[in-house]
């Protein structure tokens, strides 16, 4: 008797559960995942389970690739707290939320969803996305919970970075601390939601580097990642949500990107199997001239220049008696002074080829025509530059820059010149110099 009592007792603390003792892509509300098995997606593409990084013996629960001899840690639940022992238990409690539990039951980390869960399953897709779902519902948009909306440091196909409106959720990429430490570190990288959106990579809250705003074909400042034969992207921005997402042309082509703090960079690596190992494709930054407003205010970096910060045409170094190398943020004034009051003196020149500027003090409006643009930010006397937001199909829509202009760069077109973004920048006539000037008569 005392012990039914005991076992009743039990059982409304806890529900009766199976620990798996088999492969399987997804567990029920009364089966749980502990150490030494896996749970593995439909085609075999990723694991699911208990693993150690690096020299750590802490224990994580995690996502990596299932055919690849490297382990390959895509994801983590329990960043900020591990499990120090074989504990560790994966189950859906009775309110249908998603729970790892370490020793004496503690939650080491959970999952919560909004919305009521009757039939409960947590299953492990091919995409490598985790998902927790009602048992008879497919549709991605009423998943109760999947691990794409928390990334770790790995970006895979098919995950949207960026953000829900509709629910302030941001998905954003943030570097392990070491490789024997999954917990957050300092760099991270994701969409800012200006005006005129675009990703930023930080070091803790110092902006790192910026990749532009995207432009129609791609980011202003990433002539890199144009059309190549690995993967398509694309960047969706609209009432209710805002990110940037790249799908792979073929699809036994295995590609991953990551963040490393260690190396403060962004690296997309492609699974050679021939040679067992992963190649890089792309990083970044990628010179010293992405490294975060290096030049200062009106200043251009130009790869290959000595200094290698030049000021934009109708500007002059701000300190030009102590222009080297600690000074190049405080970066370049105009040589003539503008006037509001002389709006017929003032026009725009037009620079190819540059890298947008910061787009934090930014307007956009996407149904404006170029020379709409152009009497707008001339008639506001705070308006430095304006450009069309979107360069496809011979150019559309307005953006314009308010104050200084910062994180400027020379591109270089290798080839790319429709990709090229032209920039119509605030000038007195008497600094028409060599680049066209376009005028306005009101």
């Amino acid at each position: 008797m005392d012990i039914f009592a005991f076992v009743l007792l039990s059982s409304s603390l806890l529900p009766f559960f199976f620990v798996l003792s088999y492969a399987a892509d997804s567990i029920t509300k009364s089966e749980s995942l502990s150490e030494g098995i896996t749970l593995v997606s439909k085609h075999e593409s990723y694991a699911l389970g208990f693993f150690s990084p690096g020299n750590s013996s802490n224990r994580y629960l995690g996502i990596w690739y299932n055919n690849i001899p490297v382990r390959t840690v895509v994801w983590v639940a329990n960043r900020l707290n591990p499990i120090n022992d074989s504990s560790g238990m994966l189950m859906v409690n009775s309110s249908g939320s998603l729970v790892l539990l370490s020793q004496n039951r503690t939650v080491a980390w959970s999952a919560n969803s909004t919305k009521q869960a009757w039939n409960p399953i947590v299953q492990l897709l091919d995409s490598g996305n985790l998902v927790l779902r009602e048992e008879n519902e497919e549709d991605p948009e009423n998943y109760l919970w999947q691990s794409f909306d928390y990334p770790s440091d790995t970006w895979l196909p098919g995950m949207k970075l960026g953000w829900d409106l509709r629910t302030g959720l941001e998905r954003r990429l943030t570097a392990w601390k070491s490789p024997d430490d999954p917990s957050p570190g300092e760099l991270s990288w994701g969409i800012v939601l200006h005006n005129y959106p675009e990703i930023f990579m930080n070091k803790g809250t110092e902006k790192f580097f910026r990749t532009g705003p995207w432009n129609g074909h791609g980011f202003s400042g990433l002539p890199v990642v144009k059309d190549n034969p690995v993967y398509t992207y694309d960047f969706v921005i609209n009432s209710d949500e805002v990110y940037y997402i790249y799908s792979l042309i073929n699809n036994s082509v295995i590609s991953r990107a990551l963040l490393n703090e260690t190396l403060s960079s962004y690296k997309r690596y492609i699974w050679v199997s021939e040679d067992k190992k992963w190649s890089l494709y792309l990083t970044l930054p990628k010179d010293e001239c992405e490294d975060y407003n290096l030049c200062g205010p009106y200043g251009n970096c130009i790869i290959g220049e000595s200094p290698i910060c030049q000021c934009v045409e109708g500007f002059k170094h701000k300190s030009p008696d102590t222009w080297n190398p600690d000074e190049w943020s405080k970066g370049c004034v105009r040589v003539t002074q503008l006037s509001c009051k002389d709006k017929d003196k003032i026009g725009f020149a037009k620079f190819v080829g540059l890298k947008m500027p910061d787009t934090t003090y930014s307007w956009v409006n996407g149904s404006m025509n170029l020379n709409e643009c152009r009497v707008k930010c001339l008639n506001n006397c705070s308006c430095t530059a304006y450009a069309n937001s979107n360069i496809k199909n011979g150019g559309s829509g307005c953006a314009m820059w308010f104050g200084d202009l910062i994180d400027i760069r020379q591109i270089e077109a290798n080839g790319q010149d429709a990709y090229m973004q032209d920039v119509y920048i605030r000038m007195p006539a008497s600094e028409q110099g060599n680049r066209p000037m376009v005028f306005i008569t009101l």
